[in-house]
């Protein structure tokens, strides 16, 4: 009997090398798939450059697995015509292989609400990009019923780590901290934000890949208790032995800037997780799997500084 094969799609993104380095730590037969040769690698994962849009590079990308990770997307103004026919693909080049697929997943398909967010959340997004994803979500877990593939979809909030270069932290937190300027943070500092560490996110995709309590399910993966941002990014900087200068942004003023950066004209569209508390309830995944462990958030803090300074290094950073 062959070992068993996982592959990672997108795993030059974020969460995709999160679960390359997982997977690698775990002793796994693992295969990295981006568009281009793939780099910081851990020794023993093969590579392979396939664009996974296409129905032929999709099963390329899949071929002999026994689980495939999807954590790939598209740029993220262009997620409403991009994303869904990236999916399908995906869907093919999974079924062709007869894998189990695990979708790296977001919250954004169950819009604003009171309370934390969680599986029994009804899913009722007003975005665009929520309403992407509920359809996306909605069309892997018909092929799971239909006995198409085997899928399992695992959900985080916004993500920071090494790696982590797309999202709010990583793009717009990080860089100023580290270059000693002005946080501007999309919506305000004081209300409860639930951010998601990628190691973490990688542990909780993985074990949804190798348990098959997660077949046909959705979970929420676990998360450090949420915060505020001001006081995470008072962690930041204290992690980068820098001042802690921030500032909320109003809606009215992210309009403005959003005029010249399409990736902050996309906030807009899911302003409720800036305005109001944002919060993650991920009982179901600690009761079906075992009391989990985050990654306590000043060590966090610590290692996801370190790597931007030694991979993000610019003018006034590191």
């Amino acid at each position: 009997m062959s070992t068993p094969l996982h592959v990672v799609l997108g795993a030059g993104g974020g969460i995709g090398s999160a679960v390359v380095h997982e997977l690698a730590r775990r002793g796994v037969r693992t295969r990295a798939v981006q568009r281009s040769p793939a780099l910081d690698l851990p020794p023993g994962v093969t590579t392979l450059a396939v664009d996974i849009s296409t129905t032929e590079g999709a099963r390329a990308a899949c071929a002999d697995a026994t689980v495939v990770y999807h954590c790939v997307q598209p740029p993220y103004h262009r997620w409403t015509q991009e994303f869904p026919p990236l999916t399908d693909a995906v869907i093919d080049g999974a079924a062709a292989a007869d894998a189990k697929l695990v979708f790296a997943d977001n919250l954004y398909l169950y819009g604003p609400i009171d309370g934390p967010v969680s599986e029994r959340t009804p899913q009722r997004p007003t975005s665009r990009k929520g309403a992407v994803r509920k359809a996306m979500a909605d069309r892997l877990l018909q092929a799971h019923n239909t006995g198409r593939l085997n899928v399992t979809i695992g959900q985080a909030s916004d993500y920071y780590g090494p790696g982590g270069t797309r999202s709010v932290i990583g793009a717009a937190v990080l860089p100023a901290v580290l270059g000693g300027r002005t946080v501007n943070w999309p919506g305000r500092l004081d209300v409860p934000h639930a951010l998601h560490y990628l190691p973490d996110i990688a542990t909780g995709l993985v074990t949804l890949g190798e348990r098959g309590e997660a077949d046909g399910q959705t979970f929420i993966l676990p998360a450090a208790p949420a915060s505020t941002p001001r006081q995470f990014i008072e962690q930041f900087a204290a992690a980068a032995d820098s001042s802690a200068r921030m500032r909320g942004t109003a809606k009215p003023l992210m309009r403005l800037v959003g005029l010249a950066n399409p990736e902050a004209r996309e906030l807009l569209d899911i302003w409720y997780q800036f305005s109001h508390s944002w919060t993650v309830d991920d009982t179901l995944y600690r009761r079906t799997f075992g009391h989990t462990e985050t990654t306590a958030p000043d060590v966090a803090a610590t290692a996801t500084v370190a790597w931007h300074r030694t991979h993000m290094a610019g003018p006034g950073v590191g």
